[in-house]
């Protein structure tokens, strides 16, 4: 009987001693939220801080310029995708009508790289205008399959006029060698400091979506994508904000595009292939779709699983796909949209 009590008491405490485990791992999953919450008030400073660091764990510096670059035109991509949940596939289309609006200028004008970058970037949020336009007018697959249509559209026209872009052998001479800042003449041939330099933008610009972000204009894009009858009947126009989020995205993308013809001193016509903007909606993807830094984790782990994966098969697609649906499947918020929810909870 003695043991027989025993173990009706130890039987007893197992349940109190689970729910207080429980509780321990609640109280530190909410400590960690409180962490998050405090973090995500200086997720600029913290995702500039990680991509500073960066280079010195990439395999080489060129690599890890085109996931700064590539993560920045993920970034444009989510604002549209993730946060006013628009399924666009013409966005290589704005990416590469900002390459080629920073390279023609500086390969046939001679311009400096400065205005160059500005010139692209117009040349897409132009690009943006009109395809949004009428795509804005569409919803869901129809909205995808007129900014696809309309791409397709600019990757013709953009392939047949040889004398200014180059055709099929693409946009030759854009030769950026170095750059003054507020009197330092840096070197861009050399990879490290073309990174830090291309850094340096992507920073600014990350502010800049950062304050869309939290500004009333953002929670309208959120409020149209979680149910736009209400937002509808709160008063907003939501093809106006649904337009305005496609310039806004444009323009992202452009800078991006930009960045990338002067890192590579050359524009390829496969930057406005549509092979292109599915690329960039499976980094999206893999980081995790409206989530701040899920764009630059989703360019980094699908170009170092190319890069990798290259060295050991031509067919890198092939694994890359296995893990994207792998990650669709099991963690559909992608990998960081996925620990964010964890340590909200």
């Amino acid at each position: 009987m003695p043991e027989r009590s025993g173990e009706a008491v130890n039987r007893a405490a197992e349940p109190n001693a689970l729910a207080a485990t429980g509780g321990r791992l609640s109280h530190r999953r909410g400590r960690l939220g409180l962490l998050f919450n405090a973090a995500s008030h200086h997720r600029v400073l913290l995702a500039v801080a990680f991509l500073a660091v960066f280079p010195w764990f990439a395999p080489y510096e060129a690599l890890a310029v085109n996931i700064l670059i590539f993560g920045l035109f993920a970034v444009g991509f989510n604002l549209i995708y993730g946060y006013a949940g628009m399924l666009s596939f013409g966005h290589a289309a704005l990416f590469g009508l900002g390459a080629y609006g920073c390279g023609i200028p500086i390969a046939k004008f001679g311009w400096h790289w400065l205005p160059a970058i500005g010139f692209g970037i117009v040349t897409a949020g132009v690009a943006a205008a009109v395809i949004g336009w009428f795509a804005t007018r569409t919803r869901g697959i129809y909205f995808a399959m007129v900014t696809l249509a309309l791409s397709q559209v600019i990757y013709y026209a953009a392939f047949q006029w040889i004398s200014m872009t180059g055709g099929e052998d693409g946009l030759r001479g854009v030769n950026v060698g170095s750059i003054s800042i507020l009197g330092l003449h840096l070197n861009i041939f050399d990879p490290t400091t073309k990174y830090y330099a291309i850094l340096v933008i992507v920073a600014i610009a990350l502010w800049l979506f950062s304050r869309i972000l939290h500004s009333p204009f953002g929670a309208v894009l959120e409020a149209i994508r979680e149910n736009e009858t209400r937002a509808v009947a709160c008063g907003y126009d939501i093809r106006r904000t649904r337009l305005l989020a496609f310039i806004l995205s444009g323009l992202f993308s452009g800078l991006a595009g930009a960045l990338y013809s002067i890192h590579l001193s050359v524009v390829p016509i496969e930057t406005l292939h549509y092979f292109t903007s599915a690329e960039i909606l499976m980094m999206t993807l893999l980081g995790g779709m409206g989530t701040f830094f899920g764009p630059f984790l989703g360019a980094l782990v699908y170009l170092m699983l190319a890069d990798v994966i290259t060295v050991v098969t031509v067919h890198w697609q092939l694994f890359v796909g296995a893990l994207f649906m792998f990650l669709i499947l099991f963690f559909p918020r992608g990998i960081w949209g996925s620990l964010v929810h964890w340590m909200k909870q």
